[in-house]
């Protein structure tokens, strides 16, 4: 049994909806956490509007004002250590990620993919799914390790494709599952029931992640 909530900070870069089913998760006290820290590349994102709603406290920047990656990488280290971050969860965050950030935070950085992985990394994964012509995709949620979409997988829901699916139709019924899982496995990860140590093992690839 924790003593305080998990101290978590999320990365976003668009909508905001997987924040959104966090921040929901936490007010509804289903998720023992508290987001101490939103942390966005894209100023006019929608998530800023829902951050700001819920609250909570906001790292905008914009990448091109700064001279490489891990310039801004370790402006974002220092606030997230300042705020005693102790899970970066990523939620539709956009940038490729240095090992300035992947080092810090090895076995303590989340992701959410919309695919069963190891299938279908980067970017457009239900393009990608629609393409091969799978009948069943799914999303992951796992571990950053410095690779494209590979660490360790700590959940995974699957969904059947519909012959007469599109990209964006598939996308809208994936939505929802991730919107359940994501703030679930925090939840476990909180409660102690994913124990990210066993984990931490091996040393995080070198490299970048997206």
């Amino acid at each position: 049994m924790r003593e305080r909530p998990l101290r978590i900070a999320v990365f976003a870069s668009g909508s905001g909806s997987n924040f959104e089913a966090i921040a929901e998760a936490v007010k509804a006290e289903r998720l023992d956490a508290s987001i101490e820290l939103l942390v966005c590349d894209r100023p006019e994102a929608k998530v800023v509007e829902r951050v700001r709603e819920a609250g909570v406290p906001v790292h905008l920047f914009r990448p091109k004002d700064y001279p490489d990656r891990e310039a801004y990488e370790r402006e974002i280290l220092e606030q997230l250590r300042a705020k005693g971050v102790e899970l970066v969860v990523l939620a539709g965050y956009m940038r490729i990620l240095t090992n300035v950030l992947v080092d810090a935070f090895w076995g303590r950085m989340i992701n959410i993919h919309p695919s069963l992985l190891p299938s279908f990394p980067g970017l457009h994964a239900v393009r990608q799914a629609l393409e091969h012509g799978v009948k069943v995709t799914g999303i992951t949620v796992h571990l950053v390790d410095g690779g494209l979409d590979s660490g360790p997988i700590l959940a995974q829901r699957a969904l059947d494709i519909r012959p007469k699916d599109t990209e964006e139709t598939l996308g809208e019924r994936i939505h929802p599952l991730e919107h359940e899982l994501y703030p679930q496995v925090i939840q476990d990860i909180a409660a102690g029931r994913i124990d990210l140590e066993r984990y931490t093992n091996t040393k995080p690839k070198d490299g970048i992640h997206s």
